[in-house]
This record gives C-alpha cells, structure tokens and sequence, in this order.
C-alpha cells in the first residue's frame, strides 16, 4: 500500500499479478528471518519486534604480588594483574535475526610493575619503577560473509548491521619513572622524570562485508510494477515511490564496503595500523610550611609527546585541509610529519592552605594541565585511501544497483601520483616518498569505471589537521572546611576551562553538497558533480569547553553510636561546543551527533555539554545495628545478632541535555542528520511526578509533538533541495527526566576462630543486596528526530528495575 503526496492510496502489485516482477528471492529469506511484529508502538511502528535476547558476560581475574624488604632501607615490590573478558553482547537486538550478527565485546588486560625504593637518609629517598600494560579492547564479529541491509528511513530494524565491521585494538603501554624526595622543617621537595612509551596495532573497518542502503534517495525501477488501480503503474526507469517497493524488487539506493587492496590484508584484519608514540615528562615540587596557619604547595611540570606515527608507513593526509582562497587541495600518502611536535607543554600549579580563626580550614589554587592527543585517533590517518577504500555507489535513472552487487579486492584501480605514477606497485607502503600527492581525481574516475552507469561518487576522505597537537585544562578553585563535633562540612568553588581541545570539522560541508558549499568539489554548469574532493572529515584542536560548579559535602559520624554518613550536593554548569563523551545516566532513547549543524560555524554550537548534570544529590548511609545490646542474649543468640550493618546509598539528579534535530537536509551544505529546527511553541514537560497525562510522553502531545517545531525549508532565499536555512534552535535545549535510585544492603559479618593473638582467623559475611528497592521506574531521553518515527515519546527507560541479591563471602 502506497500513499501518494495527494493523499490518495493505491497497491503496487510487486507479487500476484501475471504482470508483476515477484520479490526477490534473496530478499524474500531475509524478511522470513525477521520475528513477526508484535510492538506497534515501538521505534519502527507497526513493524516492531520485541523479543528477549541473551547477553553473557564472562570474566576471569587473577593477580600476584610481593612486598620485600631488602635491608633496613631498601624495599622492592612487585605485581602482576591477569584479566580476561568476554562479553557482552554490544548489539543483542541483532542476535534475533541471526547469532552470527551479534558483536561481543573482549578484552585481554594484563599489567606488571616492580618498584624498587631507597631510603638514603632520614631526610631523602629516591624510587624507580618499570611496568608495562597491555589491553585489547575488540568488537568480535563473527559473521565476515553476509552483507547489511540498512534503512535510511527507519523502515525495518537494519539486517546484520555489523556488516563484519572491525574494531580491535592491542594497546601496549611500557613506562618507567625515577623519582627523589627530600624533607626539611619545613620543606618538603619532589621531583622526577617519567618515559612512557605506546606500541599499539589497530584494525579498523567499517562494513568490510559490504552495506546496502534502502530508502534516503530516489530509485528508479528497472522493470514495470503494475498497480492495483492501473492509476499508478510503474514504467521501467521510473522512480519508485518509496523504499518499500524498492528492497522488495532488490534495489538498494547505494552500495558501500569497507575494502583494501590485495596488498593489504581484508577481513577481520583489515585496516591494520602499527601505532607508535613517546612521551617523556619531569616534574619539580613543593610542599613549603610557611608557618602553623599557611601552607603553600607549588609546582611546575613539562611533558613532550611525539606525534602518532605509523611503524609501516601506512597512513595518508591531507597536506593542508583548509588551503587559502584559489591554492588547490591535496591529499598525500606517508604524510611526515603527520601533525606538528608541541613543545609548549608546561603545566604550573600553585595550592594555598589557610588554617583560619574559628576551625575553618581555607583551600585555594590554580594548576594548568597538558592533554595529549587521543592514542586511538590514529584512525584517522590510516583508515582512508589507499590502505581501507570506501567506495559508494548511489542508484542513478539506468544506472541501478541490483542486490549482489559487490566490489572487490582486486576491483580497485592502482593509485597514481599527479605525474601518473603507480606509487604502490611494489605493494610495499614503506617504498613510497614521503607526501606523495595522490591524484584523487584518477583514482574515482577509475572507481566509477566499477559502478553499473559508471556514475562517479567522490571519495570519504579523512586526516588530522598539521595545527593539530596538545589540549590544555585551566583549573582553579576555592573552598572552606569546618568540623562540627563528629561531621566535617566542606563547600568549595570548582572551575575549569579547556582549550584546543579536539573536534571533528568538515572543510568540505556534508555529503549532498551544493556548489556554493562543497569549495574543492568540481560542479558542471548544471550543478552535477564532477570531480574534486568529497565528503572531508578533519581532527582539528578548536573546541573549548567549560565547568563551573558549588560542590558541598558532609561527611562523619552522627553521634557515639549514630550512623556514618557521607552527603554531597552539587550544582554545576559543563558548557562546550561539542561533546566526544554521550551523556550520563538516563541519557537512553536520543540520538547524539557530533557534527555541528552549520560545518563552518562551530560557535552556534555553543550549550550544555551532553554530560551536563545541572543538580545532583548523594546519600551515603552506614549504621550499625548494634542488635547483640538488644536485652538479655545467650552467647549463641548473640552470634546471630552480632554483626548486622545495614547500608544505603542514595542518588538523585536532573535529568540530561538532548537535541531535537528535523530530520531531514535544510540547506545546501549537505547533512550528516544535524539540521535543526526553530522552536515555534513551549511544550509541558511531563515528569516523574506528573500524573495527569502518560509520562512518555514527554512533548504532550502525541503524534502532534512536531508542532512545537517549525523546520524552515521551502522559503525563499533558501539553498539545496529543499529550499531552507539552519534551524535557530540551538544544542542540547531540552533536558530528559530526572533520575532516581536507592539502594540498600543489610550485611552480616561472623567472625570464625581466633588465633592465639585473639585476632580473627576469618570472617563469614552474608549480604542482602537490594537495588533501585523501590522499583522505580526512570523514563529514558525522547526520540528527538522530527521526521523519525514517535518523536517527542520516551521508548526507553535508564537504569534497571529493581534487584535483589544474596551472597557468602568467605574473607580471610
């Protein structure tokens, strides 16, 4: 059933008609592998699913260590840590189509150190360690054969979404420090130096088994369909009126694969990276007692940290990612340097402790801290032409892709320099000149020799901008302290600011870019591609962020026998203008992006990180029962009643930042999902304790949330295809529902036997363990896409139903 823009309804007759086509066969088995619908109200409508989904998680630990004295002055410790995990299952929704589809997480940590100290003197010692750690976070997909089918418009639940993408990485981390302490009256210094060195391989590939992409573009039927009515029969070469027609004939709107050449490896090792970086730092500090009120603690430290480099030379850049007005753009392989050394990497840091009148206790201090680059941005260099090539191919009038369309390793042309030189035909990356600049042009003239209508689609490319380098993170603070009898109460001021921090940015705008946007791109008169640069993804060091915040606490015991209690409030502010980090708890149920919806004006950005927590509570309680004092006991009654605590911990804060975005492409800067729409309305929230109307939903108006909303296209003076301008609506406006949990557990320790000492030989503990007691049930965020299905309805919750364990341990 087709419902066209008039309003009018007909059926497409694809099966059942003398004259129909039939669905394809291979389409046919992949929807009789979907679990008939049973959730209309889930996130893809009436063709939702719900089913239960095991998800193991298994972990073995093990660890070793010794503490030896070596004389009266010499010690020497030493440890070893053993880990091994496995599980859970990342994408459990997946697993009901197939087991093969689910993607487990595994991770093989190991760690050892040994540390040797001396006491030279009373007044000054000096200590040296040397360890090593090793990690390899992996996505493990089993499944390296069966292709993706995705669907831009949410029509069904994506089939096999992994596609066999690779995401491993084996980090190992080798460090050793030399540090001296020396102490006077009223001196006490410290100083050292640190090395630490990273050795780590990546593979990285995303949908190596290839992807077919149904819905978000226009197909043109390659056979007639006819139609129940005859009103609304479909020629062959003409557009299908929507992705349903198209997946059930088997013809996707694109087609793309994560592939490398035969002289780099496919499959689970595709996209191999060998990651080299080094870091040395030295330190000097102060601990200087100016007299019994004041305390003043100061300090400097320098660090260098040489860029990521790749050990076989495999990795590719941009040689400048924003070339000044009329000077070309080029993309280079072995790229050298890949990014600048910064050698401005001093971190001061200055503490004052004041003892003042009436027993209150004044901090206050400053420190400014290096943030080196993220190990794992290395993807940036390696993953890209010509080691991992992302062709795609879009369906074009006689130019359609029929499902089994595939490219392959041995499909993808040479790479040719600008004076036509094959530069990889040894295979050997290491035999390449450094920045070699690679004829793009060429290279998807020759990939789009591989497409049915030898349409060109211009390449992804990616790189880390030569600007790019260190972070930097101001801190400063104020706080004062006092005790009342048995409670301490703290309140201090916390700010931060971070600079030159790191950000995804696209030189060349979105993909879907018009001529006015996309400013490497090649366009004919008519406005059709031509040649140039695509779709640009560039690491740059331009984003700040900030955090200012009232932190307050009370801490101690109540009373001779009253509870330990430990309280906290804080009230707070994160503000950036993009967050790499997804939001806290009860952050379930919205999409995040971090792309900015204007590519070349980040400033717009600007709003609550999606971190944010505006207010949060925390209660922490421990009580001795104190159940043996109850009347008269027997010595075995007392062994029942002794040793009973009862534990509760508390939390409470508002909820977290979400985005609405539209939906669909505004401008002429292409999009990536990020255009935003005005605001035209102020919707009643709904709330934890709102029990007037359903709690998810949280626009209050059900299918009519969108009204709230305006999204401007179809205006004049607009750009692209539609017609429109950026929303004026700005990042992360809205906030979710607020999130609650209480825990409890009620503790029982025995002890059992005693030494001739009197102490213990062991205890017996027994916990009852009781979370989210109250069963409360915390609504996750809203969907925040307008033209997405159930926009403004919480789908979701946060956090888990309530809990109960039992347990022994045996602690000795």
């Amino acid at each position: 059933m087709v419902t066209y823009l008039d309003g009018t309804t007909d059926t497409l007759q694809i099966a059942g008609s003398p004259n129909s086509p039939g669905v394809n066969t291979a389409i046919a088995a992949i929807l009789a592998g979907y679990p008939l619908p049973n959730n209309p109200t889930g996130a893809y409508g009436a063709r939702t699913y719900a089913a239960p989904s095991n998800v193991v998680t298994n972990a073995d630990q093990f660890s070793v260590r010794i503490d030896q004295k070596l004389g009266a002055k010499r010690q020497l410790f030493g440890r070893f840590n053993y880990d091994n995990l496995t599980g859970p299952t990342t994408n459990p929704d997946q697993t009901l189509l197939d087991p093969t589809f689910g993607v487990t997480y595994v991770d093989r940590q190991r760690n050892g150190v040994v540390n040797y100290t001396s006491t030279v003197s009373p007044r000054f010692l000096w200590s040296t360690s040397v360890s090593f750690t090793r990690t390899t976070p992996s996505f493990v997909t089993p499944n390296h054969t069966d292709p993706a089918l995705k669907f831009n418009d949410g029509l069904y639940e994506a089939y096999n979404s992994a596609a066999g993408s690779v995401m491993s990485a084996f980090g190992n981390l080798f460090q050793g420090q030399l540090n001296f302490a020396w102490t006077t009256p009223r001196h006490a210094v410290k100083w050292g130096a640190e090395a630490r060195l990273n050795r780590d391989t990546t593979y990285f590939g995303i949908s190596p088994n290839g992807e077919y992409d149904f819905g978000g573009g226009t197909v043109y039927s390659p056979v007639f369909i006819p139609s129940a009515s005859g009103q609304h029969d479909i020629q062959a070469g003409q557009p299908l009126p929507d992705t349903l027609s198209s997946l059930l004939i088997g013809y996707p709107y694109a087609y793309t694969i994560a592939v490398a050449p035969p002289y780099a490896s496919n499959g689970a090792h595709i996209g191999p990276a060998a990651i080299n970086r080094n870091n040395v730092n030295a330190y000097v500090e102060d601990t200087w007692k100016i007299n019994p009120q004041w305390t003043l603690d100061y300090g400097l430290r320098y660090e260098v940290y040489t860029p990521i480099s790749e050990r076989a030379d495999r990795t590719s850049n941009f040689l400048n990612p924003f070339p000044p007005g009329g000077v070309a753009q080029e993309y280079s392989i072995n790229p050298q340097p890949t990014y600048q050394t910064n050698w401005n990497g001093w971190g001061p840091r200055v503490h004052m402790d004041w003892n003042a009148p009436h027993a209150v206790h004044v901090q206050m201090g400053g420190a400014i801290t290096v943030i080196p680059p993220n190990i794992w941005q290395d993807n940036l260099l390696t993953g890209a032409i010509p080691y991992v090539v992302y062709p795609r191919v879009n369906a074009t009038q006689n130019g359609e892709i029929s499902y089994g369309f595939q490219i392959t390793p041995d499909e993808l042309p040479p790479v040719y320099n600008t004076a036509g030189v094959n530069v990889l035909a040894s295979g050997d990356p290491k035999k390449v000149p450094p920045n070699t600049v690679v004829d793009v042009n060429r290279y998807q003239q020759d990939l789009a020799a591989l497409a049915p209508n030898h349409q060109l689609s211009l390449l992804s490319l990616a790189g880390i901008d030569p600007r790019f380098g260190n972070g930097y993170l101001q801190t400063w603070t104020l706080g004062l302290e006092r005790a009342f009898g048995g409670l301490t109460a703290d309140v201090a001021y916390v700010g931060t600011s971070a600079f030159r921090l790191p950000r995804m940015s696209y030189p060349n705008a979105y993909p879907g870019a018009g001529s006015g946007f996309a400013r490497y791109t090649k366009f004919d008169t008519s406005g059709v591609v031509t040649g140039g640069f695509g779709f640009e993804t560039v690491m740059t060091a331009t984003s700040h962020s900030s955090y200012n915040a009232l932190q307050t606490s009370l801490s101690g015991k109540v009373g001779h026998s009253g509870p330990s209690l430990q309280a906290g409030y804080t009230w707070g502010k994160s503000i950036d203008d993009v967050s790499g980090i997804l939001g806290g708890t009860g952050s379930t149920g919205a999409v995040t992006l971090f792309s900015p919806q204007d590519p070349f004006d980040t400033q717009a950005e600007r709003g609550p990180s999606s971190f944010d927590v505006t207010n949060a509570f925390t209660l922490s309680v421990a009580q001795d029962l104190h159940l043996e004092h109850l009347g008269l006991q027997s010595d075995r009654t007392r062994l029942l009643t002794k040793g009973w605590e009862l534990l509760c911990i508390s939390t409470i804060t508002s909820g977290s930042p979400f985005t609405v975005y539209s939906g669909i492409q505004q401008t002429g800067a292409g999009t990536v999902g990020a255009d935003r729409p005005d605001q035209v309305g102020t919707p009643d929230l709904s709330t934890a304790g709102n029990s007037r109307r359903p709690r998810d939903d949280y626009f209050g108006l059900g299918a009519n949330n969108g009204s709230f909303f305006s999204i401007p296209i179809d205006i004049a003076g607009g750009t692209g295809p539609n017609s429109g301008r950026f929303g004026t609506l700005g990042r992360n406006t809205f906030r979710g529902p607020a999130y609650y949990d209480f825990d409890f557990a009620l503790i029982k320790t025995t002890p059992i036997g005693h030494r001739e000492s009197g102490l213990e030989r062991a205890d017996l503990q027994f916990r009852g363990e009781f979370f989210n007691l109250f069963n409360i049930v915390n609504m996750g965020l809203p969907a925040n896409i307008i033209k997405g299905t159930g926009f403004g309805m919480i789908s979701k919750t946060a956090g888990t139903s309530r809990q109960i364990q039992f347990s022994l341990k045996l602690i000795y």
